[in-house]
């Protein structure tokens, strides 16, 4: 890892160093913001001690975030345009990367100190969005191209439905244990337990279900918050030294060889379905080599950027062996091939089969930039598994009494947690961001509202304030400070 930051100047350095200690932050912030979510209801429940609990919701983090991949953290990265991607310099790599960082911390520190469970997703894909709408105000872009717009659709969608998922499946899934053990002490709350029964812990089925899927929140949460640092930290490496981190170096020869065989069955996609990408494309008209000196994502300079890839790409079984230049230039042609690709596959006109195969190649270009090298990972886990060890007080009493009118029962923290644990990892099969704060906390509405305990109109608003808020006040913070920021770097 040393031998990578070796050659750089000092002010570069220290950029680099002290942006990474800004991502760690958002992280190990992101931990104590959200870890209350994780283990309120088995902390409120009293189905485990509050320093077991937030230890052991600690390690399951961290083992998250170890295991979980990167699709959604490229999923974050993807929400800047490619041009952004393929086009940031060092200055405005630092001013991006400062901006969204600066304005996500502020607003999770100012949320969790009023112990409002607001989300950390939110927050971070906010600021993404400023700094990539105020980029396009600064250069003239026309806002449409400031943003992946179709990437901000659909985590928008997942962002917004998975909530309203939590708080149905929730309420269904304690309905249908009333309707099986109706009588069942898992009805009681903790405080009827205690007054009733005597007993201080959940009965011992019912208090092992609440620490399996506190668990397996916590774990879920790991992977799919987890990521999001590490889309954030190959942000700041890619933006601060690209020579070192546009390619993963460690690719191995068939890595390569299966990226250069990619381009090649990707020009042979286009020529078998000429008839229907021909004008899209411009198929046949751009000279091959013919790149011009500005390059940018154009469709139509689709097979020049091919020729150009297979041409850098020919005969090499290293990526080390390419020049920093030409690393760069391959990266380039990789992501403009690939979001091209993307454009493509959402056309009318291609076969089912034809946009399979199309995916297929996709993954295959993509393979050796989407990426993150093992420390990276392990920097994000520690840091959010710390992180996960403090500060969750503030937040676990507005879960547990303040959304409803009455304290939550065990079934009703089951109910929640699975519902969550369902939920979240499902988006991370599919490579969607998602908030474990909004999905646990309207789960548990929901499940009050199935409960008939009613819920307290000032918390919910309180919430769903912060919930409305946090999107706009993000972007705007971000927006404000890029603009602020990229006075100073020219």
């Amino acid at each position: 890892m040393i031998e990578l930051f070796s050659g750089l100047d000092a002010w570069v350095l220290v950029s680099l160093i002290l942006a990474l200690t800004f991502v760690l932050a958002f992280e190990f912030i992101n931990g104590f913001h959200d870890t209350a979510n994780a283990v309120a209801t088995v902390i409120y429940t009293k189905a485990m001690p509050p320093q077991l609990a937030v230890f052991a919701s600690g390690v399951f983090n961290f083992l998250g975030v170890l295991l979980g991949g990167v699709g959604v953290a490229y999923a974050i990265v993807h929400l800047l345009p490619v041009e952004l991607l393929i086009n940031v310099n060092t200055g405005h790599g630092l001013a991006m990367v400062f901006s969204l960082l600066a304005a996500a911390i502020a607003w999770n520190l100012g949320t969790w100190y009023f112990g409002i469970p607001a989300s950390s997703s939110h927050t971070l894909i906010g600021s993404i969005l400023g700094v990539g709408l105020a980029n396009a105000l600064i250069n003239d872009i026309p806002l449409g191209d400031g943003v992946n717009w179709q990437k901000a659709i659909d985590i928008g969608m997942s962002l917004v439905l998975s909530p309203m998922a939590g708080f149905l499946v929730a309420a269904l899934v304690l309905l249908g244990l009333k309707w099986w053990r109706p009588l069942s002490k898992m009805h009681k709350t903790p405080e009827q337990r205690r007054m009733l029964d005597d007993k201080k812990h959940p009965p011992f089925w019912n208090r092992l279900v609440l620490v399996m899927s506190a668990m397996g929140v916590s774990f879920v949460h790991g992977s799919n918050d987890g990521q999001k640092g590490i889309g954030l930290i190959m942000l700041v490496l890619i933006g601060i030294v690209p020579q070192q981190f546009v390619l993963d170096l460690n690719s191995t020869t068939y890595q390569i060889e299966r990226t250069r065989d990619a381009t090649l069955h990707l020009s042979q996609f286009y020529e078998r379905n000429h008839e229907t990408l021909g004008e899209f494309l411009a198929l046949g008209k751009a000279a091959k080599g013919d790149l011009p000196e500005q390059f940018s994502c154009n469709p139509h300079q689709t097979e020049p950027t091919i020729a150009a890839l297979q041409q850098s790409l020919e005969g090499v079984a290293d990526y080390r062996a390419l020049s920093a230049e030409t690393r760069v230039e391959v990266r380039r042609y990789l992501l403009c091939l690939d979001d091209t690709a993307k454009k493509v596959g959402k056309l009318p006109g291609l076969q089912a089969r034809e946009k399979s195969d199309l995916e297929k190649l996709r993954k295959d270009l993509t393979a050796t930039t989407e990426y993150a090298p093992f420390w990276v990972i392990l920097a994000v886990a520690l840091a959010l598994g710390l992180g996960t060890m403090v500060g969750w007080k503030r937040v676990v009493l507005t879960i547990g009494e303040k959304i409803g009118k009455q304290g939550m029962t065990y079934a009703q923290g089951m109910s929640a947690q699975i519902t969550a644990a369902c939920a979240i990892g499902m988006a991370n099969i599919f490579s969607l961001p998602v908030s474990t704060t909004h999905v646990l906390s309207s789960g548990v509405a929901g499940t009050m509202v199935a409960n008939k305990s009613g819920l307290q109109g000032g918390t919910v608003r309180t919430i769903l304030l912060a919930w409305v808020l946090t999107l706009p006040a993000s972007m705007g913070l971000a927006a404000g400070l890029f603009w602020i920021s990229t006075r100073f770097v020219g």
